[in-house]
C-alpha cells in the first residue's frame, strides 16, 4: 500500500522517506494499537447486536456501566448538552486504558510508551475540540477566546493563546508517554533482577498508573472541551 502511493522500500543510496522496510512495514506500537482500536470496534458490534432489554448480557452490562461512568463526567465538567461529546470521550478512555494495559502481558510493550501513540491521540484531541469551538460559536466567536477579556493588550494575548493552546498537544503526549514508558522501565527493571513474587507488587503499581493517565487524559479532552463551547453553552 505504501509502494503505491510513492513510498518505497530503502534501498543502498536511495533511503525511503518513510525508511520503509518491507519486512516489517509495522512497528510493534501500530501492530498493536491497530490490534486495540480492531478489538474495540469488535466489541462495541457485539453488544450493539446483542442488547437485551430484560437480560443484559455480561457484555453489554460492562458497557452500560461504561457509559454511565463517563457520562457522569461528562455532565459534571461539560454540563448541558454533554451527550454530543461522550462518545469521543468515552472512545478516547477507552482506547487508553487498553493500550496502557497491554504492558500487562509478558512479551507485549505498552503502545502509549511510544511517544508517537500519545501524539497522535493528542492531535486528535485537539482538532476534535478546536472544531467544536468554531461549530458552536462561529469562527470570530471563537477568535475571541484568543483576544483575552482587555481589548487593548489583545495584540499580547492573541501569540500567547495560540502557543498555550499548541502547548496541551505537547502536555497530553509527554504526560501520558511519560508516565507509561516509566511505569513500564520499572517493571522490566524488577522482573530482570527478581523474577518471582516481587516484580507482582509492580504490576499493581502499572495497572494503577494505566488506569488513572487514562482517566486523567480523558479529563483533559473534557476540560479543553469546556472551554471550547463554554460561551454559547452558559448563554
Amino acid at each position: 500500500m505504501l509502494e503505491k502511493i510513492g513510498f518505497h522500500a530503502s534501498v543502498a543510496g536511495h533511503p525511503s522517506p518513510l525508511d520503509f522496510n518491507p519486512s516489517a512495514p509495522f512497528t510493534d506500537a501500530f501492530a498493536l494499537e491497530l490490534g486495540v482500536a480492531l478489538f474495540l470496534l469488535l466489541f462495541f458490534v457485539v453488544v450493539r447486536f446483542s442488547l437485551n432489554v430484560e437480560k443484559p448480557g455480561a457484555m453489554q452490562s460492562t458497557a452500560e456501566a461504561l457509559n454511565e461512568f463517563v457520562g457522569s463526567q461528562a455532565d459534571q465538567i461539560i454540563g448541558h448538552g454533554y451527550e454530543r461529546y461522550q462518545a469521543f470521550v468515552a472512545t478516547i478512555f477507552l482506547f487508553v486504558v487498553c493500550c496502557n494495559l497491554l504492558g500487562l502481558y509478558p512479551g507485549f510493550e505498552t503502545p502509549t510508551g511510544n511517544p508517537k501513540v500519545p501524539l497522535g491521540i493528542a492531535i486528535l484531541t485537539f482538532l476534535y475540540y478546536n472544531y467544536h469551538g468554531v461549530r458552536v460559536q462561529g469562527p470570530v466567536g471563537y477568535a475571541k477566546h484568543f483576544l483575552g477579556p482587555i481589548w487593548w493588550i489583545s495584540w499580547l494575548m492573541f501569540p500567547i493563546e495560540i502557543i498555550s493552546h499548541l502547548a496541551r498537544i505537547m502536555s497530553l503526549t509527554i504526560r501520558l508517554f511519560a508516565n507509561m514508558f516509566a511505569s513500564d522501565l520499572l517493571t522490566l527493571v524488577f522482573f530482570s533482577l527478581v523474577p518471582i513474587g516481587v516484580p507482582i507488587v509492580f504490576l499493581g503499581l502499572h495497572l494503577g498508573v494505566a488506569l488513572i493517565q487514562a482517566y486523567v487524559f480523558m479529563l483533559l479532552a473534557m476540560i479543553y472541551l469546556t472551554i471550547a463551547v463554554s460561551h454559547e453553552e452558559s448563554a
